[in-house]
């Protein structure tokens, strides 16, 4: 898997990239991860990539000449998929980043300021995508968001593959309560079902408790989520209606 990074700021990712996961996965070379400093498709002495919006008005807009020439260059070696990170996007979820992550190779463009030039945005990206409805100072944030999130599905980057089919979202629900020793802990106990060593027990706590906590905390998740007639008549115990899904 390939990230591409167009950014003002390359020394933003110098520390999150050479620690943890990522830095693994790139050591043994499951990702790859490069950086593409805007500024040096600036043709101007100053190294400009930013200007005035036309019309008036506060900040600055990203110019659209030393973009299409990063794009462009990068364009040179493949077929990236091209993405503008910006809270104009489409909402970046689990089925969103599985669809990302089938692209094989992304090219992730972060803004800055007033955003980018339209003519950029419209000719020449192919996603927009958004991490949330909220803003931060830039596309740097959601990059790295964007980078964790498909590197977790390539084979190999997280140690065992069944701990990213059983994490939150994966099943399109949230995921159920951990516990760790010690098995008493300031009186607080652990559920005796988790000590049993029945594993179908286990399942069935873990399998309940998903579902209560998706419907207590993003009942819209049920919506989507693959129901079994028992998750369905669990979730009627909760006061759910199926009408509602």
């Amino acid at each position: 898997m390939r990230f591409d990074v167009i950014t003002i700021f390359p020394e933003y990712f110098e520390s999150p990239l050479k620690v943890g996961a990522l830095k693994k996965a790139q050591d043994k070379g499951l990702i790859e991860i490069n950086l593409i400093n805007l500024r040096d498709f600036a043709l101007d002495k100053h190294k400009m990539v930013d200007d005035r919006p036309f019309g008036g008005g506060e900040g600055m807009v990203f110019k659209p000449e030393p973009l299409y020439r990063a794009i462009s260059n990068l364009k040179k070696e493949g077929k990236p998929y091209v993405i503008y990170l910006s809270p104009q996007g489409r909402l970046l979820n689990q089925e969103v980043v599985k669809e990302l992550f089938s692209k094989g190779h992304l090219v992730l463009i972060c803004g800055r300021y007033e955003g980018i030039d339209e003519r950029i945005r419209r000719y020449f990206i192919d996603d927009e995508i958004s991490i949330g409805d909220y803003v931060v100072f830039g596309g740097e944030v959601a990059a790295l968001v964007v980078i964790e999130a498909v590197s977790r599905l390539v084979p190999g980057v997280v140690g065992k593959k069944d701990s990213v089919e059983k994490e939150t979202f994966s099943q399109g629900l949230l995921k159920y309560p951990q516990y760790t020793r010690p098995r008493d802990f300031l009186g607080y106990k652990v559920p005796e079902v988790l000590l049993s060593g029945d594993h179908a027990a286990i399942e069935k706590w873990r399998r309940e408790k998903s579902l209560e906590i998706t419907f207590k905390r993003r009942p819209d998740l049920l919506k989507k989520a693959p129901l079994t007639p028992e998750d369905k008549a669990f979730l009627k115990k909760l006061g759910w209606q199926e009408e509602d899904a």
